[in-house]
């Protein structure tokens, strides 16, 4: 699904953003590059990773963490596990990422 939307980023309090984790790593490099673009202007950020695979979530999490921090000048960033569960077949975990210098 696609949603298309005009709003600027400063009328966001908390960016929130989705991936599922089942997609392929090619998601998680798309999701990396705008959470360090985002990062930028925003010092925190959070994100629901889901899947219909529970053990899945982790090593994704664990990928896109590895990911982040991989770039060219990364921002330094803290990890924060939040709510987690099930709806159905569909296993999911926020994680709220914090840029430590703001």
């Amino acid at each position: 699904m696609r949603v298309e939307y005009t709003f600027g980023l400063e009328e966001v309090e908390i960016p929130y953003f989705s991936v599922e984790s089942m997609e392929g790593p090619e998601k998680l490099f798309r999701l990396a590059t705008l959470i360090l673009n985002v990062i930028e202007v925003k010092e925190r950020i959070d994100v629901i990773f889901h899947s219909p695979n529970q053990n899945d979530l982790p090593r994704k999490i664990s990928s896109f963490e590895t990911i982040l921090r991989s770039a060219p000048r990364s921002p330094d960033v803290a990890f924060e596990e939040g709510e987690q569960g099930s709806l159905g077949s569909s296993y999911y975990r926020w994680v709220t990422i914090h840029h430590r210098n703001s």
